[in-house]
């Protein structure tokens, strides 16, 4: 297999095509592998998280010339004066991360690569893979390259991803709910059903993206957490990743909406018949109606009606995703040293 390095911008943007197509046949087919958000992400270095970084995106092709892996990587001081070859969208804003190969793949993939790092030592100190589900087969292939190239791996468990399985019809769904939080989310809904404003939701057509998307962010800073990862870089960054996901038809930007207010808001992702619950933000003052929840009962309704197959509430273990019937799957960290 011959492993060949991009390092400039343009030398990635010739392969997005296939870069984009071999992902629909991944091990790890998530939306934060697409060429549209690695590229958004890329261009604003994470909201400048890593604002001193660059491009090692290695690209393992055939005898016939046939890209058949991609490891999406840059290169960066980890702060300890090491060169660390690292994922594109490492690690803050892209909830899951990996190699991009067919199954089949992946055993020579990853034995290509780690023989190439192997021959150019000089170039890197540690490869370190942030975000790659506790399910990929990623994890063992590295494990496996590792020992057989004579290197050290260690692979650590980072945070839970709770996700829903989807089952054919919404009264199915509430039955899996536990029957007092089914009760009481069933309240909820009438409440805001209820409220002395007209209380609905809608999904962004995308025409005022840009507006949107401060409303979004202004809606995000009303949550203490979020205030300060929120600064103005971020907010940048945010609206690039919109706009990505917006070109390639994959946004889901939902309002509640209270009257002519705008209560409680999502960030989604549509993408391979999924539901991705990127972000969120809310309205303080319509607390009474319990709006991030409403509107999420709503989406995970449209998401049953439109035949998806997951709702998927990302990494983080908050008890409202499990008493929505979230299940856990676990992110995970490897690292490699020669």
């Amino acid at each position: 297999m011959k492993i060949e390095i991009i390092r400039q911008e343009n030398q990635w943007a010739e392969i997005a095509p296939q870069w984009n197509h071999l992902l629909d046949k991944s091990v790890s087919k998530v939306p934060f592998l697409r060429y549209e958000f690695l590229r958004a992400w890329w261009e604003h270095r994470g909201g400048r998280e890593w604002p001193e970084s660059e491009l090692f995106i290695l690209v393992g092709r055939s005898e016939n010339d046939e890209i058949i892996g991609i490891a999406p990587l840059f290169r960066a001081n980890n702060g300890d004066g090491k060169q660390v070859l690292m994922l594109l969208g490492s690690h803050e804003i892209a909830d899951f991360l990996d190699l991009i190969t067919a199954k089949e793949d992946l055993e020579a993939f990853m034995t290509g690569l780690l023989d190439f790092l192997s021959a150019n030592q000089a170039e890197w100190d540690v490869l370190d893979l942030w975000n790659i589900l506790d399910d990929s087969p990623t994890l063992a292939a590295v494990q496996k390259a590792a020992e057989d190239a004579g290197m050290q791996s260690e692979v650590t468990q980072i945070q839970p991803a709770p996700i829903i399985t989807l089952p054919a019809d919404v009264d199915a769904y509430f039955e899996r709910l536990d029957s007092k939080y089914r009760r009481e989310l069933r309240r909820k809904i009438r409440n805001a059903a209820s409220f002395f404003l007209p209380v609905d939701w809608h999904v962004s057509d995308g025409t005022d993206l840009q507006a949107e998307v401060a409303l979004f962010s202004g809606m995000m800073r009303n949550e203490a957490a979020k205030v300060e990862f929120l600064n103005p870089k971020m907010e940048a960054q945010m609206l690039a990743i919109a706009e990505a996901f917006n070109k390639a038809g994959m946004l889901q930007l939902a309002f509640l909406q209270a009257g002519k207010e705008r209560a409680a808001a999502y960030f989604n992702i549509v993408f391979d018949n999924r539901i991705w619950v990127y972000n969120s933000g809310l309205n303080n003052k319509f607390q009474m109606i319990s709006p991030g929840i409403v509107l999420m009962s709503y989406l995970i309704m449209d998401a049953i009606e439109k035949g998806r197959s997951h709702f998927d509430m990302m990494r983080g273990d908050e008890v409202y995703k499990y008493q929505l019937n979230g299940q856990d799957r676990f992110v995970m960290r490897v690292q490699v040293t020669a």
